[in-house]
């Protein structure tokens, strides 16, 4: 077998200004979209990922751009920090031409191969054998790529979450399961769902090395995907992380959250949001102050808002544009 080694750098986003931007950007993006579903724009059914901001950042920030990801139907932040356009993803809520997936696919679709984006999925678990087969072709072609597969906690009650983990375990795929527990599948708490102290104690049963981590701090985040990433990239298998985290807004735009407390919703969003929490390092460590982080979050409010303007102009898809990416083009 030929080895073909992909020579190309990690993202830049491991710099803790670059990380605070992203997930500013993150943060920004998901209230506009919120916006514009209420101003009755967007359709269809949208999975906010706001307070969950640094497990997306974290866990892009060390892979190349040729590793890929495989995302969950709360998919923005991961889009958007593995390099998809913002622009792009807008107008594809907008269900304009202009769209990642041409305005056919919306919120719970988004995909961009040039990045590594492997796309998202409506289906709960399904991301885990995705993830599997694309790390088996890396295997196969003896590349050095590697998956990173995020999914929520309710997915690790699917089948598809133990027939994945079995088979990355017994080929040792280059993959990385990333749990992005954020204490409630719909409006069902994880407690009641499981009778394990920790998630990543699952694990175990195949072979496959779990740990449980801190989701809401940038730095636990990062340093755990670097040991999985590093790990699967040199030929040792898979790893199961789970990270502790939030989601500050309901399971979709419906949600009403009667299930949750006023005080735990306190709790997490304002002692242990991670953008505050990044904000309170940068300024401690003297790389920005209060004033220009303010100045930050005004700029890409300003910028998203721009686009979204511009996105607007966009043309529609045309009645021919629904049979493009149906059938596979004839190279003949």
């Amino acid at each position: 077998m030929n080895q073909t080694v992909v020579q190309d750098q990690p993202n830049k986003w491991i710099d803790e200004t670059e990380a605070l931007k992203k997930m500013w950007e993150i943060r920004i993006f998901e209230e506009t979209i919120q916006a514009l579903f209420e101003a009755g724009e967007l359709y269809g059914t949208m999975h906010l990922c706001i307070g969950q901001e640094a497990t997306a950042v974290g866990g892009t920030a060390v892979l190349k751009q040729s590793d890929w990801i495989v995302s969950t139907h709360r998919n923005h932040g991961h889009s958007i920090a593995k390099g998809t356009s913002i622009r792009n993803m807008l107008a594809e809520m907008l269900g304009k031409k202009t769209g990642t997936n041409g305005g056919k696919g919306g919120s719970m679709h988004i995909a961009d191969l040039d990045v590594g984006n492997l796309g998202s999925n409506g289906i709960v678990g399904a991301g885990f054998p995705i993830a599997a087969g694309a790390a088996l072709s890396a295997q196969m072609q003896g590349t050095d790529q590697v998956v990173l597969c995020y999914a929520g906690d309710g997915a690790t009650n699917e089948g598809s979450f133990h027939e994945a983990l079995n088979l990355a375990s017994i080929w040792q795929l280059p993959v990385v399961y990333f749990i992005e527990n954020n204490q409630y599948g719909m409006s069902s708490s994880i407690e009641h769902m499981v009778n394990i102290d920790k998630l990543s104690e699952r694990g175990k049963s195949y072979g496959i090395d779990g740990v449980t981590i801190d989701g809401n701090h940038l730095d636990a985040v990062t340093d755990a995907v670097a040991k999985a990433v590093e790990k699967a990239r040199n030929g040792n298998g898979p790893t199961l992380i789970e990270a502790l985290t939030y989601r500050h807004k309901g399971h979709s735009k419906s949600d009403k959250l009667m299930y949750r407390s006023e005080d735990e919703c306190r709790q997490w969003q304002v002692n242990n949001d991670p953008i505050l929490r990044l904000e309170k390092e940068v300024i401690q460590k003297g790389l920005l102050n209060e004033v220009a982080i303010r100045k930050l979050e005004q700029t890409i409010r300003k910028e998203i808002a721009d686009l979204v303007a511009s996105v607007k102009l966009d043309s529609e898809p045309t009645i021919e544009d629904l049979w493009t990416h149906v059938y596979a083009e004839d190279e003949q």
